[in-house]
């Protein structure tokens, strides 16, 4: 809100007559610092023009929150309390609604700079920003163009789907495919997920809305997951689009198309630009010596603030020849306004005007649909003008291709390179040899071998020289002198360079690189961990604890099924007297103790003495028979495995687990100095990864080794732990060598090997089709497999590989088995129910009953659960009741007494 000095201030002036000062507001809810320099800047040199003649402007600034509609519209009142003329800003949508509402209630001129996706003709407003509509029409007709039948729309938030809404119009059945696909719904900074799954579709035409705070992240994860390749084609709709640093995609031959708002190349855009660096450089900021570059950084936003202060003044210019007005203060607790607020509005609308934006015109509805802009592309050079758009006369592609020299100029036919490398194994190294050798005979390695294969292959002749320090190259932070082989190479030393040669985007600024002959990735180079003792419990280990859990339910279930069966169903209640044909009563052998009993010993293979006879607790028995023959056999086929089968104490699995335990286990890490896995660490954003950089750095001495062979020295070394950061094509070459060595953990990251030449060398595409067609053909393959497996000493550890460690089975593994039972299970419970129905049939109509009585009955004694032994239930009774329930208590479970009555009988 504005301060209670400036509104006193203003007051004093206007009561002292101070006629000549003309208060402008501005209020800012950006971090966009260059907007808040251009509007003051734009008012110093309106009055310093004489523009207004007798009077001078003066700005109030105001800086509020984004997306605060109340505060907005205090700091509105604010300003209308110390009198000003007309209110510039702010971005947001919330708080510009909240200025406009006070704005057309007192009549205030409104003046907007910001993309507005729903321009409407406001009655005290203009936007100098472009219509939405229109804007929307210039990235059609580059799609169409460009001849994109499919593409894929990638954008940030809603404010993005509305400047592409022409662009979703093209999809159709036959003609356009578009996909639309929102970046990060999370706002979490991590675009990879949704670049992978388009990178898995294929797809090769993007059109990518970002704001200009994140297009250049945007652009560096995509590169990272592969969509930055000569394959690829983007359409950025962000006019800001060069003012970003693009440098790292000069080289990766995407085609990268954009639109620009603004001429850099203008003395006023250059002029302004240059003023802001040095306000920037008077607040402490970054200062850009070079006025010319200063303009390639000039946003949209801040060159339209100049051009609506501008036509401002201009329209204040007018109205004032005409009549004299006074500027006083206006309270938004009062009804009155101020009378010229509409004629400076329809004087801006109705003039036409030469801005920093080119010619600013408004049509009848006071809209900017009349403007022009410039396509623009990214080539190596920087950003070059390929032709303009306009309302009028639409797109104009000026674009000019370069003259390809005639095919002889770049043939490799008898030419001569000079070929610098570096005695690194295996990709140069000295040939052992009992007699004297010269020139490229001395040498062999995977690196000679290839450029020996591209040699036939294209015609030319090579020398070899070596760079005795092995020394890739690095940049001097002060001179910005590179050394190494990129020196060499820079200094014409050397036509070409092979070896271990990453390539990064830092080297690709200083050289260039044919296409990767070699995919790889950093990981961790360690000792092997030692065997762990074996576990106390080791013999259940075969089964995770989960499947033991679900087997003891199992096996409780089961067994409480048998017995609740056996005695729901008839046929499991037997005649203990087979001479008998009418016994007192039956038994039952499926009690709770021989239901649990039947079961451990199915599960265990030993068998019982237990039988079922019903269909129903057959089934029971046969799933449950199977349930335990494949869980006996899986158990018995992993447990062989668990006793041969030692697995690795590792003290660590992957990078994460490295940085959290190497203080307590004394495990030091490092890698080779000034390296390109070195950089890797010091340019992560991830918080582990910073962690290795900080902790190598603080004790570089000590972690950093100046070379791969002494990390790996150190690494085998049993007189401590210390874990080598190695490229992992040199880490499969050494195990290879080194028995007691392994990999640990997977990939940190995705790069390539490539052959180093200088800047824009014309021999690059013909060398990257060559190594392209030695990997289509397998040679390279052959190549490796020789010098990694084959010579010098390759192949050796190979017979010695560890097991593969053994892993519980779990749910997933025997989860099927476990609903075999169950639908087993569930399908006797129908089978009881249906032979117990059938029975009780058959009771009622032998005893002349109703069914419903006898299956009272029948439920009754069922669910009582005392005993196994079942009276039976006979018109005429030799005994009572009584007393052959009292004979039947006397016998067992399975070995039953006959009672001596029955015997003399």
């Amino acid at each position: 809100m504005l301060s209670l000095q400036i509104i006193i201030v203003g007051s004093l002036l206007l009561a002292a007559g101070a006629s000549d000062i003309l208060n402008v507001g501005g209020i800012f809810d950006s971090e966009n610092e260059n907007k808040k320099i251009a509007f003051g800047r734009s008012i110093d040199i309106i009055n310093n023009n004489g523009v207004l003649k007798k009077y001078k402007l003066q700005p109030l600034r105001e800086h509020i929150e984004p997306d605060n509609a109340l505060e907005a519209s205090q700091t509105a009142c604010s300003l209308l309390s110390a009198g000003v003329l007309g209110i510039f800003g702010p971005v947001s949508e919330e708080n510009s609604q909240g200025v406009q509402s006070v704005c057309d209630t007192k009549e205030i001129p409104h003046i907007e700079t910001r993309y507005d996706a729903n321009q409407v003709r406001d009655s005290c407003s203009v936007n100098f920003y472009p219509h939405p509509s229109v804007l929307s029409r210039v990235y059609v007709d580059i799609v169409k163009a460009w001849d994109w039948k499919s593409f894929t729309v990638l954008y940030e938030n809603n404010e993005g789907l509305s400047r592409i809404h022409e662009l979703l119009k093209m999809y159709d059945n036959k003609g356009y495919t578009v996909v639309v696909r929102q970046l990060d719904k999370g706002r979490t900074g991590n675009y990879r997920p949704v670049l992978k799954e388009v990178w898995k579709s294929g797809e090769t035409h993007f059109v990518l809305d970002s704001t200009i705070e994140h297009l250049e992240e945007i652009l560096r994860q995509a590169q990272q997951v592969g969509l930055m390749t000569n394959l690829h084609n983007y359409i950025i709709t962000n006019m800001d689009m060069h003012t970003i640093d693009l440098n790292p995609y000069q080289y990766s031959e995407t085609n990268i198309t954009g639109i620009r708002f603004i001429n850099p190349e203008d003395n006023d855009v250059m002029d302004m630009a240059s003023f802001l660096e040095e306000e920037k450089a008077a607040m402490g900021k970054e200062h850009e010596e070079n006025s010319y570059i200063a303009a390639w950084k000039l946003q949209v936003e801040t060159a339209l603030m100049v051009d609506a202060v501008k036509a401002f003044a201009i329209a204040i210019s007018e109205l004032q020849s005409d009549q004299k007005f006074n500027v006083e203060p206006l309270y938004c607790n009062t009804t009155d306004n101020w009378g010229y607020g509409y004629s400076i509005i329809n004087i801006i609308k109705t003039n036409t005007i030469k801005g920093l934006t080119g010619p600013i015109k408004f049509d009848n509805q006071g809209f900017r649909s009349d403007f022009s802009v410039d396509i623009i592309e990214l080539c190596e050079g920087g950003i070059t003008k390929v032709g303009n758009w306009n309302t009028s006369e639409g797109l104009n592609i000026t674009r000019t291709y370069p003259v390809m020299p005639p095919p002889d100029e770049l043939s490799l036919q008898n030419k001569t390179f000079i070929v610098i490398t570096a005695m690194t194994d295996p990709y140069g190294m000295l040939k052992e040899s009992q007699s004297s050798l010269t020139g490229n005979d001395r040498f062999e390695g995977f690196g000679i071998d290839l450029i020996h294969e591209l040699s036939v292959m294209e015609g030319f002749n090579y020398t070899f020289i070596i760079r005795e320090d092995k020394s890739n190259g690095a940049k001097h932070p002060v001179t910005g002198k590179w050394s190494g082989m990129i020196g060499d190479l820079m200094d014409f030393r050397a036509d070409l360079a092979i070896t271990d040669f990453t390539i990064t985007s830092e080297r690709e600024e200083a050289v260039d690189f044919t296409s990767p002959f070699m995919n790889l990735g950093i990981s961790i180079l360690f000792k092997k961990p030692k065997k762990a003792p074996p576990n106390f419990f080791s013999f259940a280990e075969p089964f995770a604890f989960e499947v033991w859990l679900w087997l003891a339910g199992a096996y409780f279930i089961v067994s409480i099924s048998l017995f609740i069966m056996g005695r729901l169903c008839t046929s499991e209640w037997t005649n203990p007297y087979p001479c008998i044909e009418e016994p007192d009563f039956l038994i039952n052998q499926f009690s709770l103790r021989n239901s649990f009993w039947f079961t451990i010993g199915s599960l265990m293979q030993q068998g019982t003495e237990i039988a079922p006879i019903a269909v129903s607790t057959r089934m029971v028995a046969g799933m449950w028979w199977f349930f335990t023959l494949i869980m006996v056999s899986s158990y018995t086929a992993n447990l062989a495995a668990f006793l041969t089968t030692e697995n690795p104490d590792s003290p660590f699995t992957n990078v994460h687990e490295l940085v959290q335990r190497a203080p307590k286990a004394g495990i030091k890490y490092g890698a080779k100095k000034n390296g390109a896995t070195a950089n890797f660490f010091r340019d992560s954003a991830v918080e582990d990864y910073k962690k290795i950089y900080d902790n190598m750095k603080n004790y570089e001495d000590e972690m950093m080794m100046k070379e791969n062979k002494d990390g790996v020295t150190r690494a085998e070394s049993e007189d401590e732990q210390y874990a080598f950061f190695m490229e992992s094509t040199s880490i499969e070459y050494e195990i290879q060598r080194h028995c007691s060595l392994t990999q640990i953990g997977g990939l940190l990251d995705e790069k390539g090997y490539g052959i180093a030449m200088r800047k824009d060398s014309p021999y690059r595409n013909i060398l990257s089709t060559a190594v392209l067609k030695l990997q289509e053909s397998g040679k390279i393959a052959d190549l490796k497999r020789k010098w990694w497996e084959e010579r010098r000493g390759g192949g050796q550890c190979t017979g010695e590989a560890d097991s593969q460690e053994a892993k519980p089975l779990n749910l997933k593994n025997v989860g099927g088995v476990f609903w075999v039972t169950v639908g087993g299970t569930v399908m006797a419970c129908f089978m009881v129910f249906l032979e117990m129905v059938l029975h009780v049939a058959k009771e009622s109509i032998k005893r002349k009953a109703t069914f419903l009585e006898e299956f009272k009955e029948e439920i009754k004694f069922y669910f009582k659960f005392k005993g196994s032994v079942k009276p039976v239930r006979m018109r005429s009774f030799s005994k009572s009741p009584e007393a052959s329930a009292k004979s039947a208590e006397s016998f067992g479970d399975l070995a039953i007494e006959v009672p001596k009555k029955s015997l003399s009988k």
